[in-house]
């Protein structure tokens, strides 16, 4: 998962490496840079978590990130040039994750050299079908990159989900030809973190050569290659082998942010680096064997990569194509009413939507408390402003921010709610809104 340089200026298109989450143990396999405060730092949300996430497991491990008031202890020699950390909340897409935290730093870690050990020439067949990912963030100012491989020749596209989570332009670049495009969500499983783009007026592609994980054995030799860095240009291959299938890896909880689990993974020796998200882990015989999603770190020293079964993502792939939203897929683009929130069923509000976190003092008993709102959005059209509290959408009461995520999980881009709410003095409002099209979930 993106590669940030130290502020000012910064990076334009930081590396994931990682999946949407923060593992456990572990490093996430994707960076993100230049977190501006675009909806005033207070708390995430009416949106899924974004690619902020998975930057980097907290408890557990030595901290080789800034804490946003002072550089990051120096590179240990496998992770450079480091990865800077700031997790934001924003105004994300229609459905609200519990999240009030404003960004919590910009520290970016030091120049320590990349560890040389598994790293190798890439080769051109493990370039064909290969392509960078770059995204914007605009609600939180950010820019992340990431790796994906080519699945038809009329241009869609396999990658992890937190390569695009939160992301409001997406470009692709196919690495053989050099040739840019635009790029659109088809569909996205975020419980995987595997997501289907389509690019705009692409056809005739070469698509990677996929094989199948069925037959992946312990000891079998295996490369990594992807955008490490974020820096597009030549990929980066690192040479390992499998240690261990169908391995567990728990997302940590960060905040109030609960964590997440992805399982039936393929460990590798091979060093997958930021940047690396969405590309292929392949086999002796160069055939794509996994998807790298994350990385992790063991008592500060060695790397252990992971990576999602091809067989896997390439069925979640197909459901995704096949426009079937069952089992945690969603089509397209979630919903967007352009508001941060956070639970009024307490005095102080907290939370986070995955790795975001802070507080904010509520008045009211229930309902979802607005503590910022998007400029233009549909919310800020109808006149609602931080400090009011969302008691309803329609004819559904609205208790808690999970509440009106839940309520507006169910929307779609174009339609129109009547949302209810309270203002600071009590009085209570309603108006009808459209929904528009939010971030990538």
């Amino acid at each position: 998962m993106y590669q940030p340089a130290p502020p000012p200026p910064a990076p334009s298109a930081p590396p994931r490496r990682r999946t949407p989450l923060m593992v456990a143990g572990a490093l996430g396999v994707a960076a993100v840079v230049g977190l501006a405060g675009a909806v005033g730092g207070t708390t995430v949300v009416a949106g899924t978590p974004t690619a902020v996430e998975g930057i980097a497991a907290q408890a557990s491990l030595p901290n080789l990130y800034g804490d946003g008031s002072s550089n990051g202890s120096p590179g240990d020699g496998q992770l450079s040039p480091g990865y800077g950390r700031g997790d934001q909340g924003y105004g994300g897409p229609g459905f609200a994750v519990p999240g009030d935290g404003g960004s919590s730093g910009n520290g970016y870690s030091g120049d320590g050299s990349t560890g040389s050990g598994s790293e190798v020439p890439v080769t051109a067949e493990q370039q064909v079908g290969l392509v960078d990912i770059d995204t914007e963030l605009a609600y939180q100012g950010a820019a992340a990159a990431g790796t994906g491989l080519v699945l038809t020749g009329d241009g869609k596209v396999l990658t992890n989900n937190h390569v695009i989570a939160g992301s409001t332009s997406i470009t692709v670049t196919v690495v053989s030809s050099g040739r840019t495009y635009r790029a659109t969500v088809v569909g996205a499983d975020v419980k995987d973190d595997i997501a289907v783009l389509q690019l705009t007026d692409a056809s005739g592609l070469t698509t990677a050569n996929f094989g199948t994980s069925q037959n992946v054995s312990v000891g079998d030799a295996v490369t990594g290659v992807g955008n490490a860095g974020g820096d597009g240009g030549t990929p980066s291959a690192a040479a390992g082998v499998v240690s261990a299938l169908n391995q567990r890896i728990t997302t940590q909880a960060e905040g109030a942010a609960a964590g997440e689990t992805l399982t039936g993974l393929i460990e590798t020796s091979a060093d997958i680096q930021a940047g690396d998200s969405g590309g292929p882990l392949f086999n002796a015989d160069n055939q794509v064997i996994g998807i790298d999603t994350a990385a992790s770190e063991v008592s500060g020293q060695s790397v252990n990569g992971y990576a999602i079964p091809i067989d896997t993502a390439l069925g979640i792939a197909t459901q995704i194509v096949s426009g079937d939203e069952s089992d945690g897929v969603r089509l397209g683009y979630p919903a967007f009413l352009g508001v941060q929130v956070q639970s009024a069923t307490t005095g102080t509000g907290s939370g986070a939507g995955r790795g975001r976190s802070g507080s904010g003092t509520t008045t009211a008993t229930s309902g979802a408390v607005i503590a910022g709102v998007v400029d233009g959005s549909p919310a800020a059209d109808a006149g609602l402003t931080a400090g009011d509290t969302v008691v309803g959408i329609d004819s559904t009461a609205v208790s808690t921010a999970d509440g009106l995520s839940s309520v507006l999980a169910g929307h779609r881009p174009g339609d129109s709610v009547t949302v209810t709410w309270l203002d600071v003095a009590g009085a209570q409002h309603s108006a009808s809104v459209t929904l528009v099209q939010g971030p990538a979930a």
